[in-house]
């Protein structure tokens, strides 16, 4: 079956040695009119380097505002079965675990309502899928409401909390990432269903430094696992790696960010209470060393992409904390984070760039979490430190003054 649009620009991006999103665009174009003229309408826009989607209003589901994302074609005469293209996001389940009985299910009724196309998964985590009509919004959600699945977050709401798939299969883990975003799901259905907030807000649990879902690049509110222990050392282990070939100097050694560690060719050492936890000698030496001890998460606030304003990377709010059901712990102190940024945020401000605006102090004054030094991200950007009355009033109950 031969396409209805020439395609010459999108078919150069067939030719590379990678897997191609055209052809996928393609297999669905041959039963599928919309996304056909997707893929025309793509291909308009490589040639013109202009964008033709717009959103126009908001669309959704009853009882929801958010899930759904409206798009609109800027050129519905030219391309009729893309004049309304809008985009579902599916709550996905934690750690992206699949049978593929659930993945035939939702594709069977996405062929049915939606143009076939899929993303998976969106940079939030939901599974997505792209491009239907208003008329069909409210169907395709009963049918998948019906066997279990729920929309996703879009919107200035709580995003769809993601994470790694933690313990259930990696040993690095050090606390149930799965457990604790389906807890977090469960307690968070309105503040994800029903957009309130001054903007987008995001919960991602990464069971170790590795992060293996970007979670201190990408999230308002990173949860990641850590230890309290030493890293233990096999120093056999350490002598079989180097004679397989490391330059553990290299590689090692000269890798750490706190220089915490040495080698003299013969033993491996670890000045422990210099590491930071961030699993770089560990991920590259897995059979020599290991974390021990109390094992928990380090809270990170903060990070975005480039949107309003420059991205950001989160910073430690949070040293160490318990991460145990019913996290009770865990979830009072996000409760007051966002408390405290939906006071003060002004429409489109993310919580990273409201901490910049208003300073650290009155963020930790407000969520009760006392200054300590893991917290300093970077030099102070000026020499001036203002002080409250009660401040002085600590200094002299303390000295007896």
């Amino acid at each position: 079956m031969s396409l209805k649009h020439k395609t010459p620009m999108l078919d150069e991006l067939e030719k590379g040695p990678w897997p191609s999103f055209v052809t996928e665009m393609k297999k669905a174009a041959k039963k599928s009119p919309m996304a056909e003229d997707g893929l025309g309408q793509l291909e308009k826009s490589y040639q013109t380097k202009l964008g033709y989607w717009k959103h126009g209003g908001i669309v959704g589901v009853l009882g929801y505002g958010g899930g759904v994302i409206g798009r609109y074609s800027d050129l519905p005469e030219e391309f009729p079965e893309v004049a309304h293209f809008h985009t579902i996001r599916i709550n996905q389940p934690s750690g992206w675990y699949y049978t593929t009985k659930a993945l035939r299910e939702i594709c069977e009724i996405w062929d049915r309502y939606g143009s076939g196309l899929t993303n998976m998964h969106g940079s939030t985590g939901d599974l997505v899928l792209l491009g239907t009509n208003t008329e069909s919004l409210e169907p395709l959600f009963a049918e998948y409401s019906s066997r279990g699945w729920d929309l996703g977050g879009s919107g200035s709401c709580l995003r769809t909390p993601s994470c790694c798939l933690g313990q259930s299969r990696c040993e690095w883990a050090n606390y149930d990432t799965m457990d604790v975003i389906y807890n977090l799901t469960q307690e968070y259905q309105d503040e994800l269903h029903r957009p309130a907030f001054a903007y987008k807000f995001k919960i991602k649990a990464a069971g170790c430094a590795c992060d293996c879902v970007a979670s201190i690049a990408r999230s308002d509110c990173a949860i990641i696992g850590t230890w309290k222990g030493d890293i233990l050392i096999d120093q056999a282990e350490v002598k079989k790696y180097a004679d397989g070939g490391m330059n553990i100097q290299d590689e090692i050694v000269g890798m750490c960010p706190t220089e915490c560690v040495s080698y003299d060719g013969k033993e491996l050492k670890i000045n422990n209470p210099q590491c930071n936890r961030c699993m770089h000698c560990i991920a590259k030496m897995t059979r020599a060393l290991r974390p021990s001890g109390e094992r928990g998460a380090t809270i990170c606030i903060g990070s975005k992409a480039p949107i309003v304003v420059g991205s950001l990377l989160s910073w430690v709010v949070v040293p160490f904390i318990k991460v145990e059901a019913p996290y009770t712990e865990l979830k009072e102190l996000i409760a007051r984070i966002i408390e405290w940024w939906d006071d003060n945020a002004k429409p489109r401000e993310r919580i990273g760039e409201l901490i910049e605006v208003k300073g650290m102090r009155p963020f930790l004054e407000a969520i009760g979490v006392p200054p300590q030094p893991q917290q300093v991200k970077e030099p102070r950007k000026d020499p001036f430190i203002f002080f409250k009355d009660e401040d002085f009033e600590k200094i002299y109950t303390k000295d007896k003054y």
